[in-house]
């Protein structure tokens, strides 16, 4: 099950090239994972654990610049163990030009412990 928001780009989005910044890219991956992950969980498995990054693969497609209008899109692509590989996809909401593809490598840490535990069904069942 994808989650899809809007955005617009605005001046504190650039970077020296009037292009966004990379890092604002990371932060809007990061943004969307979270939100995805709030709106769909319940609130009693978002209180027991926590999730963190191992690894960003992301490929820069085109820029983006001032105004352009964003639809960025994630979803789960698999899951084992204590892994789950999230897709983030941004795209120019009118040329439906790809901006950015990034894969991330999350793992769920047990919030009391913050050690690695298996993603349960109830955990994957939310995202298929």
């Amino acid at each position: 099950m994808s989650f899809t928001k809007r955005i617009k780009v605005s001046i504190e989005d650039l970077d020296d090239l009037n292009h966004v910044n990379n890092v604002r890219y990371v932060q809007w991956i990061q943004d969307i994972s979270k939100e995805h992950w709030q709106k769909k969980a319940p609130i009693d498995i978002q209180n027991e654990v926590v999730w963190v990054v191992l690894k960003h693969t992301i490929e820069y497609k085109s820029p983006a610049v001032l105004h352009d209008p964003i639809l960025i899109s994630t979803y789960i692509e698999k899951s084992k163990g204590a892994i789950s590989i999230r897709v983030v996809e941004m795209f120019h909401e009118i040329t439906k030009t790809l901006l950015v593809r990034s894969s991330t490598e999350w793992c769920l840490l047990n919030k009391d412990t913050n050690k690695p535990m298996r993603i349960s069904e109830d955990i994957q069942h939310i995202f298929s």
